[in-house]
């Protein structure tokens, strides 16, 4: 079992952490500076449970890469278990949302792309995945209108709304469940917009989303 908590913002509240499904190109300005068009449907990847970190945790660099990127995403918090779910229906099995980031080891990743090989030792690597605590849905009446973004040493680097997704947040959880059984405590990282780049040691992150919560994480030196 987990020993990772999704938590909440506004209560003692905390969930154990299942399955980490994380979205790509899932806004058409980053799918074109990665070098492609939008994708037709969802293209799904996965993170170990062990890549989670939390508020005031560190990132820590891999050694094995030079380029490793931040992609700050909308996250979404499984509270119910779901099996070909349908879009009408898909936010009943919400429990809450968050912000967190897909940190990547870009090179990596490419050499991957360009073999056609997995991309799990560039995206799933200890600490690639920082998440804030949660919002509990009821409190978030639009999830694909919400503006959020990411500021490294106080500068701005990255700034999105979802409601520019190409699969919303509906669509990603039907979809979903129809290839995998949902279950409580599962995450969805639903995608990054453009503005990607590389982070370095004594980096300072803090994304926003949409001033109900927010992460803030460091690179460690």
């Amino acid at each position: 079992m987990s020993n990772k908590f999704a938590k909440f913002s506004a209560s003692n509240k905390s969930i154990p952490i299942n399955n980490i499904f994380c979205i790509g190109k899932n806004y058409l300005e980053h799918a074109k500076e990665m070098g492609g068009g939008a994708p037709s449907e969802p293209i799904i990847f996965l993170k170990p449970n062990s890549s989670i970190i939390f508020n005031g945790e560190k990132i820590i660099l891999p050694k094995i890469s030079n380029n490793v990127h931040h992609e700050v995403e909308l996250v979404v918090l499984i509270g119910k278990d779901g099996k070909n779910i349908s879009e009408t229906n898909a936010l009943d099995f919400v429990e809450g949302f968050g912000i967190g980031l897909d940190i990547t080891m870009r090179d990596l990743q490419s050499d991957a792309r360009k073999i056609g090989n997995p991309w799990a030792v560039s995206k799933g690597f200890d600490t690639s995945a920082p998440i804030s605590d949660f919002v509990e849905k009821n409190l978030i009446s639009a999830p694909n209108n919400l503006e959020f973004d990411l500021k490294i040493n106080g500068t701005l680097r990255q700034k999105g709304n979802t409601s520019n997704m190409i699969f919303s947040v509906e669509k990603l959880i039907s979809y979903l469940s129809n290839i995998f059984t949902l279950q409580v405590g599962d995450l969805i990282f639903t995608g990054t917009p453009e503005g990607v780049g590389k982070i370095i040691e004594g980096d300072k992150l803090v994304a926003n989303l949409n001033n109900f919560t927010k992460l803030e994480v460091s690179v460690a030196e």
